[in-house]
């Protein structure tokens, strides 16, 4: 059995909005699986986490860069070791000049744009230089570059805690900035249907049909149960589907009409990066130590 911390059950709690208690018990039964839990309180009906919505952790900026003419674009995050250092506007001039220098160069990876020329040095040796005047470590993490016949927009919300870049068929500028952030603030996986993981789909019918024969619903129903909730699970996780957060009347695709999205990427910083727990005393001690 794994120890179930503190650190984790208030992770949890603050995940789902689940009382300290359950979340308790939740990684109990699941062996302190984050993952695992979150379906256990799902499946009782505790909680209503349909993602799963990793804590951000990461220091650093998420920039994008997109020309003049609205057809070549890139999303970049770039991360350092403090909060500080990640607000100062050397950082944040650092991470938008890597992300004009993604959509001129088209690297095709990571290697690539290392070794690709900016300011008349390797991408590598730039970021040496900048560690030095900075004095954190500084990553690349992962870029997206777009090129497109239709129109590009990006959002950057919260100083670069998130970041967004939309390829649209046409439309105009404020067309793509409303859906720029709409992908923001309501975290699409996908545009439609058919590009819902089959996997996470299978996953959600198995939690929904436990969550309905936890309430009680007769077997013979279930089913049908199941499938009306997933109708809510596509309006989740698919962009054309889910309510325009500007008038929650309509939905996204009502508000596109005859423009197509044909393609986004969003990032929000440290996601995916599980954060170092600090213990503040036993740091303490060792120096003393």
């Amino acid at each position: 059995m794994a120890q179930i911390t503190a650190a984790m059950v208030k992770e949890l709690r603050e995940t789902t909005g689940a009382g300290m208690m359950d979340c308790k018990k939740a990684l109990m039964e699941t062996d302190g699986d984050k993952q695992k839990a979150i379906d256990y309180l799902r499946e009782k009906g505790i909680a209503k986490a349909a993602k799963k919505a990793d804590r951000v952790a990461a220091e650093g900026a998420v920039g994008a860069f997109v020309d003049d003419a609205a057809k070549v674009g890139a999303l970049v995050e770039v991360n350092c070791e403090t909060d500080f250092v990640a607000n100062t506007d050397k950082f944040h001039a650092l991470v938008d000049k890597v992300a004009k220098h993604i959509a001129a160069e088209n690297p095709e990876d990571m290697e690539a744009l290392n070794a690709s020329i900016i300011e008349g040095k390797p991408v590598a040796e730039f970021i040496k230089e900048s560690i030095a005047a900075i004095g954190e470590k500084i990553d690349i993490r992962r870029f997206t570059r777009y090129e497109t016949a239709g129109r590009l927009t990006s959002y950057i919300h919260m100083g670069g805690k998130i970041g967004v870049l939309v390829d649209l068929s046409g439309g105009t500028a404020e067309l793509g900035k409303d859906i720029a952030m709409q992908v923001a603030a309501a975290n699409p996986s996908c545009i439609e249907r058919s590009q819902v993981d089959p996997a996470a789909l299978e996953h959600e019918r198995e939690v929904l049909k436990k969550q309905a024969l936890e309430e009680g619903k007769p077997a013979n129903i279930v089913e049908k149960m199941v499938e009306g909730r997933i109708g809510a699970y596509y309006k989740e996780v698919c962009l054309l589907e889910q309510p325009f957060v500007k008038e929650p009347k309509q939905s996204v695709a009502k508000v596109l009409g005859d423009v197509q999205a044909l393609r986004f990427a969003r990032y929000q910083l440290g996601e995916g990066i599980e954060k170092k727990q600090e213990d503040f005393a036993a740091e303490v001690m060792a120096q003393v130590k």
